[in-house]
């Protein structure tokens, strides 16, 4: 099946005429066809990346939007990989023949609106693996990115086909598929720097990165809630689907938002969390949460429609929560539950032979107390995880299905 779906969708899209009826693509056939074996992973200048970026394209245009790149849909850039894994991609400002490329895609509703609404999502991937991936395989293999960032994509094609029947608009909306997102932001960053609309118009930008795997608990993280002052009460007013939202007040973090918010622009990144699919072969199609996906997309679209008829908004820097985090000497070896709103840390993986597998800790075990220090939330467990040295012994009070238990840790 994950085979002709894709094939079935392409005959669709290039079969039809102008002014024939569209029948609407559902969420579960855009992250199908963007996640198929097909565009083996979506890599940054690979023909999987090209097929696509074309895909999206047409997407816009069945429904309805107008290009907005520098080559209808498409905008181009250059970009320079790198040979050294502690240097960075870039991407290169002088167009060369010679240096690989990579393609946003972009679409407009021009409603003739003083302000415009940004709504983006990255469509690229890993490829086969290598850098970033945390495969572990002895062969390269397809990773097909269904949570990341498929899912983004597929909400942002839905809100292009909601927004374009939108009754009295009084913003413009532009939505653009970025690419070079894995390989450092390379896409969003080329388009802030090479805009093809006057960023003096733009109210706000909408990111979504990995929003697939809403959890039992309906936790829904929103980074960038500092970025303006009505953020907060615009979340809180529009939460009719009982999201537990974590919010993070910074405009910096690792998705497309960030290129934005470096230019003054008010940025909300929606994300339901990493998990242990993430960058491996395995984030596949049939394992996101389309209900959940459907939920976030009603979400976003119903805080769209709250800031329809309000000012331009106010934009505020925030704090980079990044630069906050402090040198560690020892490692616990958990993957800690970034959505978890409770008190203390909860795990949400544990890795081979270190340090907690060793002392018999688990999935959903929640610290709350290392040593003297007491855990309250993600920082205090990080600031007191650098106080300790490798060799040394510590005593532990973790939270298991309600109960306490005391566990001894040797770093």
């Amino acid at each position: 099946m994950r085979l002709i779906l894709p094939l079935f969708l392409v005959l669709i899209l290039f079969s039809c005429k102008e002014n024939t009826p569209i029948t609407p693509i559902s969420l579960e056939e855009d992250v199908a066809f963007l996640a198929s074996d097909s565009l083996m992973g979506r890599k940054t200048g690979t023909q999987g990346e090209i097929d696509a970026a074309n895909y999206v394209a047409k997407r816009f245009e069945n429904l309805g939007l107008t290009p907005k790149g520098t080559e209808g849909f498409f905008q181009k850039f250059n970009f320079k990989p790198s040979s050294n894994p502690h240097e960075e991609t870039i991407f290169v400002e002088t167009p060369s023949d010679s240096l690989p490329t990579g393609e946003n895609v972009i679409g407009y509703i021009d409603n003739k609106a003083s302000k415009t609404v940004i709504i983006g999502a990255h469509f690229d991937h890993l490829g086969m693996g290598g850098e970033g991936s945390l495969y572990r395989g002895e062969s390269p293999a397809i990773h097909n990115g269904a949570d990341d960032n498929a899912s983004g994509v597929a909400v942002m094609l839905q809100l292009a086909q909601r927004l374009k029947k939108l009754e009295n608009p009084q913003s413009n909306f532009l939505f653009i598929g970025f690419s070079g997102e894995e390989m450092g932001l390379l896409g969003s960053n080329y388009f802030s720097k090479n805009p093809t609309i006057d960023l003096q118009t733009v109210n706000v930008m909408f990111n979504m990165d990995m929003v697939g795997r809403l959890n039992a608990e309906n936790t829904l993280a929103v980074h960038g809630v500092g970025t303006s002052p009505v953020f907060k009460q615009l979340l809180f007013a529009n939460n009719n689907q009982g999201f537990t939202i974590a919010e993070h007040e910074s405009g910096i973090g690792p998705s497309d938002h960030t290129s934005f918010y470096l230019i003054d622009i008010p940025v909300l990144h929606f994300f339901t969390g990493q998990h242990e699919d993430y960058h491996k072969p395995s984030d596949d199609s049939e394992k996101l949460n389309y209900e959940g996906m459907q939920k976030i997309s009603d979400y976003i679209f119903a805080i769209i429609l709250d800031l329809e008829n309000d000012a331009k908004l106010a934009f505020r820097k925030t704090k980079n929560e990044s630069e906050d985090v402090p040198e560690f000497k020892v490692a616990l070896g958990v993957v800690p539950d970034y959505l978890f709103t409770g008190e203390g840390m909860r795990i949400d993986g544990v890795s081979e032979d270190k340090p907690a597998q060793k002392a018999g800790l688990q999935k959903g075990d929640i610290v709350k107390k290392l040593g003297d220090s007491t855990i309250v939330d993600m920082m205090s467990y990080m600031r007191t995880l650098s106080t300790f040295q490798k060799g040394q012994k510590t005593k532990a009070v973790i939270e298991r299905k309600g109960e306490k238990v005391d566990v001894e840790i040797e770093f």
